[in-house]
């Protein structure tokens, strides 16, 4: 049994998933099976509406799975789907907020805290600490007080991937995350999803760049037509011609 048909430690298992948009009239996703096991770093390629970032939004429970079984994090998708996202994080690809958003920096990387709080609860010492630390990890601290829909756009993206970590996830999606980010942010972006990683944080990435990976195996998913058609482990320099090669 290779090692993603094996459930120990894993974090995603998708067992012949089919999922489908409201209206829709086929499914995005097919038959789509796969296992995602804690820590891992996972690149998913393939063409243009291949159904990369649809599967991201099935992981994280924002699309009805109409066949098969999705365990997330150990909770049944179907039935937990608010408790998952309590422990996932999700960048949406070019999400970008207008000028007249009036939440700060700061709230907004809080934001990232309160679905895990209670319906009643107020934000405690180690929320906050959380937020600021997330913050930090982004070089994000010194805009705290700013309206986010001043930011650039790049600067917009390293709150947004803030927001996330400070949920403390056990998954973190991020739908082309290096997008609108210079080279120097880029590979503080890299290194800070290496290291979380390193702690058993299972990092799951959208991508067509394939640089400033981290020196560890890299698990790809390659999609074509709302089906997976490559699912293997390869060192780092490899990746590029592991998705070219199958998406050909």
């Amino acid at each position: 049994m290779s090692i993603h048909g094996q459930k120990d430690n894993a974090v995603v298992v998708l067992d012949h998933v089919f999922t489908a948009y409201e209206g829709a009239e086929h499914p995005t996703i097919r038959d789509l099976s796969l296992t995602i096991k804690q820590g891992e770093y996972v690149i998913i390629g393939g063409p243009n509406g291949a159904g990369k970032t649809t599967l991201l939004e099935t992981i994280n429970g924002m699309l009805p799975i109409t066949h098969g079984k999705a365990t997330i994090c150990g909770m049944a998708l179907a039935g937990d789907g608010v408790h998952v996202r309590q422990k996932v994080g999700y960048l949406i690809q070019n999400f970008a907020f207008s000028p007249l958003t009036p939440f700060t920096v700061r709230d907004v990387v809080m934001m990232g805290r309160y679905g895990g709080l209670g319906l009643f609860t107020r934000p405690g010492d180690a929320d906050y600490r959380a937020a600021e630390e997330a913050m930090k990890s982004l070089g994000v601290e010194d805009m705290a007080d700013i309206p986010i829909g001043q930011l650039s756009g790049g600067q917009q993206q390293k709150v947004l991937i803030a927001h996330n970590l400070a949920k403390n996830p056990r998954v973190l999606l991020l739908d082309e995350p290096f997008s609108n980010l210079d080279l120097f942010a880029r590979e503080r972006i890299s290194h800070l999803l290496e290291s979380l990683a390193k702690k058993g944080v299972t990092i799951i990435i959208v991508s067509h760049a394939f640089d400033d990976l981290p020196d560890r195996p890299i698990h790809i998913l390659v999609m074509k037509n709302g089906t997976l058609i490559h699912d293997t482990t390869c060192a780092p320099g490899d990746v590029e011609a592991q998705v070219r090669k199958s998406s050909a």
